[in-house]
């Protein structure tokens, strides 16, 4: 086989468990090469500049710069950068803003044995691919209005046990204030109290517990 057919790849996760499992999947592969790793979101756009890999799998949750973050950071570089979120989230919001980053596929871990090949395959020849599961979850949620950014701040304070009085303490609004952004927030999330609100919201990928 060419030089030239053989897929370049980056794994970017910061579980070296995780890597050495993907790793496992690609080696026996003679159409593909790992050229590097990665353990954040920083190392993945030094590497990405280092190498120029035809096909980054990228990890969402990382210390320090995330995985969306990252993709921000290579595809504003590199627009025709080629990334495939690898991760154990479902949520649709989670895939929504990889998406929106410029993912070009969404796989969830459990699903790298089955789908990881193919999924590389066919997005290093221009295509995209989403789970089953996760592209549901974005066809049922597409209409909805999603939480805005200070929304999103209120529900993750509150799942942190503050208070509606202390979450307006903490973000410098009263009381009342706070009552009607949970008001606006139960109603956009189908919640009929706070646990379910929050429950509803981490499900989704909206907030992290």
């Amino acid at each position: 086989m060419a030089q030239t057919d053989i897929i370049r790849i980056l794994i970017v996760d910061d579980h070296p468990m995780l890597r050495e499992g993907v790793r496992a999947v690609i080696d026996p592969q003679p159409d593909m090469d790992i050229v590097a790793e990665a353990e954040s979101g920083e190392a993945a756009i030094t590497l990405f500049e280092r190498h120029r890999p035809d096909v980054v799998l990228m990890d969402l949750q990382m210390p320090g710069m995330g995985g969306v973050a990252a993709i921000t950071g290579i595809r504003g570089a590199y627009p025709n950068a080629r990334i495939v979120v690898l991760t154990t989230y479902s949520g649709d919001a989670q895939a929504m803003q990889a998406l929106r980053a410029g993912a070009a596929g969404y796989l969830l871990k459990n699903a790298l044995r089955k789908e990881l090949l193919d999924t590389i395959r066919s997005v290093h020849a221009g295509g995209r691919h989403l789970t089953a599961e996760v592209a549901t979850g974005i066809a049922l949620h597409a209409m909805e209005d999603a939480l805005s950014g200070r929304e999103v701040e209120v529900l993750t304070l509150a799942a942190g046990g503050n208070s509606n009085k202390q979450i307006g303490g903490r973000l410098g609004l009263s009381e009342d204030t706070i009552k009607g952004y949970m008001k606006v927030i139960y109603s956009k999330l189908g919640a009929s109290d706070r646990t379910h609100a929050v429950t509803i919201a981490a499900r989704r990928g909206m907030i992290t517990l």
